[in-house]
């Protein structure tokens, strides 16, 4: 579309008619079942941490539609995780429009990275997210390299600048108030090195099944113990 007075300017996504043929599913799959369990691990992880929180939302491997120049060039692009703050997190979505979220972009994202992908992930992408959608935190790896984690926070002149890791090979995630980190373990029958967060303390945050795990532990501990208080009461009754 033109205006009068420059006949060759587009018009963004800010017109009042935005496009609505939005295509959600190329169909491509993820580059392997690794990817994908890892992809889910970084999902399921933060719903868990932030149970009982509505206001974020997390999504992967769904397109975010920013402007019309980029639905007509079908230019897709689906962050393997990415995490919106401050918004309705019950809305149902089949992936992230801006202009249907009030101009909001993601605040994290992560890529899963392959060898075929690594070099976009690290200059296109990461201009892409810099440049336009200005993502606070933005990460990188590769879950067949456990070497392979970068990351970047945009600085106060809207500028990415890398993050150190600290003693354990971790990076702080500023926006989430979480370390992004590794973690050996067998997730949905695969054994491998998974990229998971941490808490300020260090602490794993655990997936929905292994919270429950947990939350069984204690139980069968406490029962235990408590077991063991009433034999050492029955056998010495002088106690109470």
């Amino acid at each position: 579309m033109t205006t009068e007075n420059n006949p060759t300017a587009v018009v963004d996504w800010e017109h009042p008619t935005p496009p609505t043929d939005l295509i959600f599913d190329d169909g491509e799959p993820l580059e392997s079942n690794r990817h994908r369990i890892a992809m889910n691990v970084l999902i399921r992880s933060l719903q868990q941490a932030w149970i009982d929180r509505n206001d974020f939302f997390t999504g992967g491997n769904m397109f975010i539609y920013y402007s019309s120049a980029q639905v007509r060039n079908q230019d897709f692009r689906g962050p393997d995780f990415f995490a919106v703050l401050n918004v309705d997190g019950t809305n149902s979505r089949q992936g992230w429009v801006v202009w249907e979220e009030n101009g909001r972009y993601p605040d994290v994202i992560v890529e899963l990275m392959s060898p075929s992908t690594a070099k976009i992930d690290k200059t296109v992408k990461k201009d892409l997210y810099e440049q336009t959608f200005h993502t606070s935190d933005y990460f990188v790896y590769d879950p067949f390299d456990p070497t392979s984690l970068q990351g970047w926070h945009l600085d106060h002149n809207q500028q990415y600048q890398s993050l150190t890791s600290n003693e354990r090979g971790w990076l702080w995630c500023q926006k989430l108030g979480l370390w992004l980190g590794t973690s050996e373990g067998t997730i949905d029958r695969e054994t491998a090195i998974w990229l998971r967060f941490y808490d300020v303390a260090g602490n794993l945050v655990l997936l929905p099944d292994e919270a429950a795990a947990a939350q069984a532990q204690t139980a069968v501990a406490k029962a235990a113990r408590l077991a063991a208080r009433l034999r050492e009461l029955g056998e010495n009754p002088d106690i109470l």
